[in-house]
């Protein structure tokens, strides 16, 4: 019978630490141990791991020695490492970072400790792995409803990308990720069997791809304020928030001159005109409050302002993922749907690998 066990490899010089080592993980994982990366790199011939736990002091060949021939191929460059080590300086841990690792445990192991990261490290690769593979095939699900919507797929495209020029500079990725964080709200919410029968009457396709005009209203924003260096005064604001109102106006002129599906604007008018709509009816433009908001706007809200809290905008430095997430989190019941919130809050590590994934658009976007 195959033992369909994620492979671990652990190398290290010390028979003690690849003892403890494979005692803490063999329940759970295969495990093969080396005592020099020589060795190792010998057998990854043949096979490779899902993991690699890796001594940074070694004789001979040091860790670093080891990590950049592994990233170097690509057959190996992809497989995660995580160092061990009984002591490291900033200099080091940069550098560790910089060649591809990604994670540290210190010596003397904790079973614990190294069980609860393995865990994590592992996931985090399945889930990077599971977006790597969505994002291939979102194109290709796109391209599978072309017949029917390439005649408005070629207006809206059209008519974006006379307004890029018009918008801040941070539209394209912003548009990406965002596009990718809810295709993972999604997920997790059929996971979860959260609003099922509302999700079932939706087309994901084609709500993923309108989402792209969720913020087009912001043509109709003046520069000094859309790209106002600080916060806004109370009129500036007011008129910043007339951007949901100026979006769905556009996407009507386009839905005017269109045929044929019009589920497509139907979604994008919603992203619009809903997005900063709050769970307790405290936001704009309608002040909607609950599930009278719409769905797919309070899906936006989540994706939006996570992205807007963790890149940099003219008015504010960006916040490290952590921060975003306790904020979000705090959030529920407030800004936020609760129910979406327990999706997001299952699934936030998702976001951040979006995030890192895409700092820029996809080539060709």
């Amino acid at each position: 019978m195959n033992d369909e066990r994620k492979l671990i490899f652990i190398v290290d010089d010390s028979d003690s630490s690849l003892v403890l080592g494979k005692n803490a993980l063999s329940d759970l994982y295969r495990v093969i141990t080396f005592d020099s990366g020589s060795r190792m790199l010998k057998v990854l011939e043949n096979a490779a791991p899902d993991l690699l736990i890796l001594d940074m002091e070694m004789p001979e060949m040091s860790g670093h020695d080891v990590i950049v021939l592994l990233k170097a191929s690509p057959r190996t460059s992809d497989i995660p490492v995580i160092f061990l080590t009984s002591s490291i300086d900033e200099e080091t841990e940069i550098r560790s970072f910089d060649l591809g690792a990604h994670d540290f445990i210190s010596k003397p192991l904790s079973p614990p400790r190294l069980r609860r990261r393995v865990q994590t490290a592992l996931q985090l690769e399945a889930q990077k792995q599971a977006l790597v593979n969505y994002s291939q095939n979102l194109e290709q699900l796109v391209e599978q409803r072309t017949q029917s919507v390439s005649k408005l797929k070629n207006t809206l495209l059209n008519t974006i990308a006379s307004l890029v020029e018009f918008r801040d500079c941070f539209t394209g990725s912003h548009i990406w990720r965002t596009q990718s964080y809810i295709a993972a709200l999604f997920d997790a919410m059929e996971r979860q069997n959260t609003y099922m029968e509302e999700l079932s009457q939706i087309d994901q396709v084609l709500a993923l791809y309108s989402s792209q005009l969720h913020d087009v209203g912001k043509i109709g924003i003046k520069d000094a304020i859309l790209l106002k260096p600080g916060k806004l005064n109370q009129k500036e604001f007011e008129e910043m928030k007339t951007h949901t109102i100026l979006g769905s106006q556009i996407i009507k002129q386009i839905r005017d001159k269109a045929s044929d599906d019009n589920s497509f604007l139907e979604y994008a008018m919603i992203y619009a005109l809903y997005h900063h709509e709050k769970w307790n009816g405290t936001g704009y433009p309608f002040g909607f409050k609950n599930q009278d908001i719409p769905l797919l706007g309070r899906i936006m809200s989540i994706a939006d302002v996570y992205d807007a809290l963790v890149t940099e905008r003219p008015y504010k430095k960006a916040f490290p993922h952590s921060e975003a997430v306790e904020i979000i989190v705090n959030g529920s019941g407030r800004a936020f749907d609760p129910l979406l919130i327990d999706c997001f809050n299952g699934i936030h590590q998702e976001f951040e690998i979006i995030l890192n994934t895409f700092k820029e658009p996809p080539p060709g976007y």
